[in-house]
């Protein structure tokens, strides 16, 4: 899930270490059919890579997967509140530039963080560690859909309330990823989305993990989400009843040809 953030090639620009255990609590957890699909692509199981891993969710899936997982992020405030799972190793590192042996990664992850990264040097460093017959995927997940009255809700609030602090980098995920030149001989993707029951303070704890939330903090010196929540008591009722909320996930995933276009 989201979290390392590379501001291009000079930097990096961390977006969601201003509260990690917010972060790591609201964000809605991936299905386990994402992960037995993605698992099939390589020819090997014994090392997978999860890119940008924040708290560290999709490595823990993936290690029932795989033998290891070595999961990297560049925020150690994200990883200091990591889920730890048999299996999963931990690496506060840049994607750009990792501490794997060459040729040994089975399959490369990148959960809701490929537009953070510079795909130049991350697809160097893919093409580096990935074993023979070794696959990459990438995926982010949209705007949730609720009923048409939280939805309404929340656009207003997105759009309107955060709609200039989100990063540049948004754009890619409201464009689903689709615009990306990823060099993997791709695969299609099964439609696949994250299902959940939210009481109205998970709902309200999940926006108030996103990046353009916290830049309106900053910049204000006050919560946007509070006005929010009285926005969205009106129309839940019981605010301690859960409501179904889903996330399309937009998956590109595929065996590695090689940033020079070579196969694996």
């Amino acid at each position: 899930m989201s979290r390392t953030a590379s501001a291009g090639r000079s930097g990096f620009a961390d977006h969601f270490s201003r509260d990690p255990a917010s972060y790591a609590a609201f964000r809605p957890r991936y299905p386990a059919e994402l992960f037995s699909f993605i698992a099939g692509l390589p020819a090997g199981r014994a090392l997978a890579w999860d890119v940008g891993t924040g708290s560290g969710q999709a490595a823990a899936m993936l290690a029932a997967h795989f033998g290891r997982v070595a999961a990297s992020d560049a925020s150690m405030a994200q990883l200091r509140v990591r889920t730890r799972a048999p299996g999963v190793h931990y690496l506060a590192e840049q994607a750009e530039s990792s501490a794997l042996a060459a040729g040994r990664v089975d399959l490369v992850t990148v959960a809701q963080a490929y537009h953070w990264l510079d795909h130049q040097g991350f697809h160097a460093e893919v093409d580096r560690v990935v074993a023979p017959g070794g696959a990459l995927a990438v995926w982010c997940y949209g705007k949730l859909e609720a009923t048409p009255e939280i939805e309404g809700a929340l656009a207003a609030f997105y759009d309107g309330t955060v709609g200039s602090y989100w990063p540049a980098e948004r754009v890619h995920v409201e464009r689903a990823y689709r615009h990306f030149e990823i060099p993997i001989d791709e695969v299609p993707a099964p439609r696949i989305s994250i299902e959940a029951h939210l009481t109205l303070a998970q709902l309200l704890g999940y926006v108030g993990s996103w990046s353009a939330v916290g830049r309106f903090i900053a910049a204000n010196g006050f919560n946007p989400v509070l006005e929010l929540s009285q926005t969205l008591g009106s129309l839940w009722g019981d605010p301690d009843s859960t409501q179904r909320m889903s996330w399309p996930i937009s998956l590109r995933a595929g065996r590695w040809q090689g940033a020079g276009g070579r196969g694996q």
